[in-house]
């Protein structure tokens, strides 16, 4: 089972976002059989099975195993991963391409960019899950206040420079034939404000 699969086929899409689907492959995160997954969603064998056929035909869950009891084998199933996404090829006629415009202070852009990310990436994940390699990948989150818009600006820009200086010292220019191509993306955005945020915004606004 991987750790999150990224979804290409627009059917299979379909497929995982029918809530009755979806919740089934929640429960699948254990293997278990179509009248063992009945009993934890509540809904009768039959209407499970026509499901799971659904389900293991677009490749979202696997079979385990196979049981022999008395005259009827029972097939074991766990869904293919434990989490999904949903990849813009997904929706290929309508999804961002970020190679149509290039604005670093656009949100949509950022957009773009972790849309093709998403794609990229799960092409990778799953051609190195076939090949039976690791996958060298790199990544950083974190959070960072700002006192001002201004000190914000200053960050945006000392941040540019020094990944290109970065990408300036550790680029091969040359194009050698040995070297492999990576992809590079920051991005800076405000961070959601929680619940708890609002209530005290709120209440100093009262005092």
């Amino acid at each position: 089972m991987l750790d999150i699969a990224v979804i290409e086929d627009p059917a299979a899409a379909e497929a995982s976002l029918d809530p009755i689907r979806s919740a089934m492959l929640r429960e699948l995160a254990q293997p278990a059989s179509a009248t063992q997954l009945a009993i934890r969603v509540g809904l009768p064998r039959q209407k499970v099975n026509y499901h799971l056929k659904a389900l293991e035909r677009h490749g979202l869950v696997e079979l385990v195993e196979e049981r022999r009891k008395g005259n009827v084998t029972e097939r074991v199933l766990q869904a293919s991963a434990a989490s999904y996404l949903i990849s813009p090829s997904a929706l290929a006629s309508v999804s961002p391409d970020p190679r149509r415009f290039a604005d670093r202070f656009s949100a949509f852009w950022m957009l773009a960019l972790a849309g093709r990310m998403v794609q990229e990436v799960g092409k990778l994940i799953a051609g190195a899950a076939a090949a039976r390699q690791k996958l060298a990948t790199f990544a950083i989150d974190g959070e960072v206040t700002f006192r001002s818009a201004a000190e914000r600006a200053a960050f945006a820009e000392e941040l540019g420079v020094a990944v290109s200086h970065l990408v300036d010292k550790y680029h091969d220019a040359g194009a050698s034939t040995r070297g492999r191509r990576h992809r590079l993306v920051v991005a800076l955005h405000p961070a959601l404000k929680t619940s708890d945020q609002t209530t005290t915004r709120k209440e100093q606004d009262n005092d």
